[in-house]
Order: C-alpha cells, then sequence, then structure tokens
C-alpha cells in the first residue's frame, strides 16, 4: 500500500533530481559558453582602456560592429556569411562588453574613435563598417568622423532614436524580464531553456512563430544568437549603456555622411527598426534603402539576401 510517507518521499527525490539536472545543466552552458570564447579574440591597449576583438577569413576587410548583448562572437556569427563569401571580419567587442573596457565616456562617438586604434593595429587604411542593431549607432558615426578610414557604411536593423521618443517599449512584463535576465546568468539561462519563443520575442524582437516558416539553417542560427547572449554578467554595463543610447535622441549628424551608406531592416521588427531606417534614409544623402516585408530584428530568413546585398554594395559588379 502506497504511503502519504512514501508519496513525499518520492516528490521530494525527483526535486532534487530535478534541482540536480538543472544545476548540471547549467554549469554544462555555462562550460560551453567559455568554450565559445576561449582563444578567439585578441586585446588591444587604448586610452579607453582594453579593446577586444577577432579577426576571421580572408579578403578584402570589413569590419561588424556588433548589436545590444552581443560581442566579438556576434559580430563574427552576424557577419558568417559575408565571410564565407570572401571577405575578411574584424570584430570588435564594444565598452562594456566581455573583456573590453568600460571608459566614463563610453558614446557611440568615442567608441568610433577607439575602433581607429584597431585598424591602425592591423594595418587596415580602410574598410567597410557593418553596424547592426545598436552597434549602427557606432558605425554611423565612425562613417561621420572618419571617412578617411570607412569606405562604405552599412547600417543594419538600426537603432536609433530619431523621433524624439524611444522606439523600444517594453511592457511591464518584458521590463520585469530584462531586468531579471540582466541581473543573473542563471535566470537568463533558465528562462531560455524553459521559454525561448518568449526569449526571442523579447530580446530578439522577432516574432517566433517565424521559426517554423523557415529552414532549418536558419532556426539554428535563430538559437545561437539567443545562446550567444550568455554570459549576461560580462555584459551588463555594455547592456545599460546601449538602453541608455538607442532612447536618448541621437545628435549624429546623419545629413553630413560623405561615405555610400546602405540601411537594412525588415518590416516586422519589434525594435521599430524599419520606421528608423526610412528616416535614415531620409536624411543620409543619398542612401540606399533595402526593408523585407518580415524577418524580425534577427532578419530572419534573409541572412543569405542580407550578406548578398551587403558584398553587392560594397563591391559592386564583383558579386552575383
Amino acid at each position: 500500500m502506497i504511503t502519504r510517507r512514501s508519496v513525499l518521499v518520492g516528490i521530494g527525490g525527483l526535486v532534487l533530481a530535478s534541482g540536480a539536472w538543472t544545476v548540471g545543466a547549467y554549469r554544462a552552458s555555462m562550460a560551453g559558453t567559455e568554450a565559445r570564447l576561449a582563444r578567439r579574440s585578441s586585446i588591444i591597449d587604448t586610452d579607453a582602456g582594453a579593446l577586444e576583438y577577432a579577426v576571421a577569413g580572408h579578403g578584402p576587410p570589413l569590419m561588424m560592429i556588433h548589436g545590444t548583448g552581443g560581442g566579438f562572437d556576434q559580430g563574427l556569427l552576424f557577419a558568417h556569411a559575408l565571410r564565407e563569401s570572401g571577405f575578411r571580419i574584424i570584430a570588435p567587442s564594444r565598452f562594456g562588453y566581455l573583456r573590453s573596457g568600460f571608459p566614463d565616456d563610453a558614446s557611440p562617438a568615442h567608441q568610433a574613435d577607439v575602433l581607429v586604434d584597431l585598424l591602425d593595429t592591423l594595418g587596415i587604411q580602410r574598410l567597410a563598417v557593418v553596424g547592426g542593431s545598436a552597434g549602427a549607432l557606432t558605425a554611423a558615426e565612425f562613417a561621420l568622423r572618419h571617412p578617411d578610414r570607412c569606405s562604405h557604411a552599412v547600417l543594419l536593423v538600426p537603432a536609433a532614436n530619431l523621433a524624439g521618443r524611444d522606439p523600444v517599449e517594453f511592457t511591464v512584463a518584458q521590463k520585469l524580464a530584462v531586468d531579471l535576465v540582466l541581473g543573473s546568468d542563471l535566470a537568463f539561462w533558465s528562462l531560455s531553456t524553459l521559454a525561448p519563443g518568449q526569449m526571442i520575442r523579447t530580446l530578439l524582437a522577432t516574432d517566433p512563430a517565424l521559426l517554423w516558416r523557415v529552414d532549418a539553417e536558419e532556426r539554428r542560427r535563430a538559437e545561437l544568437i539567443l545562446d550567444g547572449l550568455m554570459p549576461i554578467g560580462r555584459k551588463v554595463d555594455g547592456l545599460r549603456n546601449d538602453a541608455f543610447w538607442s532612447g536618448t535622441p541621437s545628435s549624429t549628424a546623419y545629413e553630413e555622411f560623405e561615405v555610400p551608406t546602405l540601411i537594412l531592416s525588415c518590416e516586422d521588427d519589434l525594435f521599430g527598426t524599419a520606421d528608423t531606417a526610412r528616416r535614415l534614409a531620409e536624411r543620409i544623402p543619398e542612401a540606399a534603402l533595402t526593408i523585407w516585408p518580415e524577418g524580425g530584428h534577427i532578419w530572419l530568413g534573409h541572412d543569405a539576401d542580407v550578406a548578398r546585398e551587403i558584398a553587392a554594395f560594397v563591391e559592386p559588379g564583383s558579386r552575383s
């Protein structure tokens, strides 16, 4: 006969086993994160502190500046198709991310100036610069402040406050979730494990229903972008800095751009970058603009399209 005591003991055993599995799975995930980052990047010293970066591929150089929650590894992931098509990718970690420093002046303009030190270190005189999401703020400042070092600028799902209001408006529940994951790697891992669709909607601003309308390779890319937000604990300064500069009315003089500029976005981006992209195209002289009907903030289903657009823009006539 099953007694109340035996039932309670059984439930207790399941709880302990579940807890043990959770701890083990979390530790395995963190170990995988460390392995993903280990020995893939280098550091240079600058007036703003350490600047982390990675270089991958061969061919014409192209700098990929990561978005919110990223680092050099996200830059490499964003530029994977470009690397495969024959570009040498330069991927820095911006202020407050991973091993890069966080100076008192952590503005996109200052970050753009520090990236010149990276080009000098690598012996690169001029290259195309792509900035994704909040990284587009730095890419724009780089193009504006250093046109002699920037051959082309690409603003990919660009984050910027051009209308006097923060384009990202979180609900109360979303704000609670963001605050929770910003404070804990374990909380982020738990939510990503238990509710990946909600995390893709909230943090990657992409309708998770799109995952089932794209191929397996694109679904895997979405998973990698979400997983790549770890370790949150080494990105808190960068995340909060991005939230400030993305939400603050932009003072960048887009009307004074001198370099060819391409702007790419998706209409259904939940961070509203399609509207931002159109406003930028109106302000930047002779800017080219492409907006796909769907794809969200991570241009799901359009990674190959993004790479083709950028390659054709940067090297017209040399790419099919």
